[in-house]
């Protein structure tokens, strides 16, 4: 089969799950139960992008209240990169995973309302349920041990190269110039200043281990009052058909979507707090600063006209977990019960197969689903992980 993958995709499904991508690989150890903290009300999503459907909401293919949790990187120094997404990014650590006997720890932050106080500490079973239960979403930090001091780590691949999948992650300021200025006070290097370039009032600054940072304009000044929120991540799609129609499986609303010459753009969301909806037209002005608006992040779908035509020869984007360009992980979706909505997303069509395992024993185990644009991780229980 032709690697033509676009994404990762991990659903995961309560407090006591656990798990990594150790030299590409997967695994996860949690008891078989439902969600029991997840209270607020289901997402529902419009089968097309001009329908509204306030009054007759469409039943999700994918069961579970499935909402977008998770951006996963790999970072080469914690102290390092955890300093400039709290100290320089403005966001807030709320968990940490250490896994010792496998030389590896993930840490979770999240932007929170300028002025909400964290009272939980990281690692506690305590952050680990507001972890699981949240309905934002989090950038997950990935950092396999002995990385930050190696001589011969020559460190991770940060996309943007030819056929990679993933892009950038963003974050949404008032004035894109002042925040640059900011940064460039703090030190933070830059791949492009909002000046520079074709695309004015558009900046990219490095983050330490070289992951493109966006800088995004909101289109209301003062609205949200943290200087930087997390707002997007950025992944290339093959068909820009089956990847909305998967998405919006997953419980996602397509918010906006800017149409150019040779390239479009998407915009979704799971969480809704704080936005209109419907709009009727995605494709207006209106629309994008209403998406632009929200506080929380955004999944950026990037399609280049002409990939989804097979008679054009494209062989598909990189997902981030191949050898040698590894740092995209994948993104992961909370969903109440995991078997559940693994049975639907069969149903959808979509293959599986085993991938590797740490496991000693194994009652169940990960899966790893293919179709023709996505590759799909759903992490199933895994018993007798070692302590």
């Amino acid at each position: 089969m032709k690697q033509i993958l676009s994404l990762l995709l991990l659903i995961i499904s309560n407090p006591a799950s656990s798990f990594h991508f150790p030299n590409g690989r997967a695994f996860l150890k949690t008891p078989k139960v439902s969600h029991p903290l997840r209270t607020r009300t289901a997402c529902f999503s419009s089968s097309s992008n001009n329908q509204d459907n306030s009054e007759t909401p469409i039943k999700l293919v994918v069961p579970g209240r499935p909402t977008w949790q998770q951006t996963m990187l790999r970072i080469a120094d914690p102290s390092k990169s955890i300093s400039f997404y709290t100290e320089t990014m403005g966001m807030t650590l709320i968990d940490i995973f250490d896994f010792p006997q496998y030389k590896f720890s993930i840490y979770f932050l999240t932007t929170l309302p300028r002025g909400e106080t964290y009272g939980l500490t990281p690692g506690t079973q305590e952050a680990h349920d507001y972890t699981w239960s949240m309905e934002g979403t989090t950038l997950e930090l990935t950092h396999n041990y002995g990385t930050e001091d190696s001589e011969t780590f020559k460190g991770y691949h940060a996309g943007n190269e030819e056929r990679d999948g993933f892009g950038h992650v963003a974050f949404s300021c008032d004035d894109v110039y002042q925040a640059t200025e900011t940064l460039l006070e703090k030190n933070v290097l830059f791949k492009k200043k909002p000046d520079e370039g074709r695309m004015k009032g558009l900046a990219f600054a490095y983050d330490p281990d070289g992951y493109w940072i966006e800088l995004v304009k909101r289109p209301t000044t003062g609205k949200i009052r943290n200087i930087f929120n997390f707002s997007q991540t950025m992944l290339r799609v093959r068909d820009p058909q089956k990847s909305l129609a998967f998405y919006q499986n997953m419980g996602m609303t397509l918010l906006s979507e800017r149409h150019f010459d040779d390239f479009s753009l998407y915009y979704l969301a799971s969480d809704l707090e704080g936005i209109e909806i419907p709009i009727e037209d995605s494709s207006t002005n209106d629309a994008k600063n209403n998406a632009y608006s929200k506080f929380g992040p955004l999944l950026e779908l990037t399609h280049n006209h002409g990939t989804e035509k097979e008679e054009n020869g494209f062989e598909g984007y990189f997902h981030g977990n191949e050898e040698g360009r590894q740092g995209f992980g994948h993104v992961g979706f909370l969903v109440d019960d995991v078997h559940e909505a693994c049975d639907a997303i069969r149903e959808m069509g979509y293959g599986f197969r085993k991938v590797g395992l740490f496991c000693s024993s194994v009652e169940s185990f990960v899966l790893l689903a293919f179709n023709e644009s996505l590759m799909i991780l759903s992490f199933i229980h895994c018993f007798g992980l070692g302590t």
